[in-house]
């Protein structure tokens, strides 16, 4: 888990640079933050 400092700096680098990337996380609110588009996949 990431604290709250290194957090921040990575939300406004994302926000700043705007890549593209596909990420992994389990933080749900850390996600919808920093993403345009979220795409779930289940297990079926």
């Amino acid at each position: 888990m990431i604290d709250v400092f290194n957090r921040e700096q990575i939300i406004q680098l994302l926000e700043t640079y705007h890549p593209t990337m596909l990420l992994v996380e389990h933080d749900q609110a850390f996600v919808e933050k920093i993403s345009n588009q979220i795409i779930n996949l289940k297990d079926t």
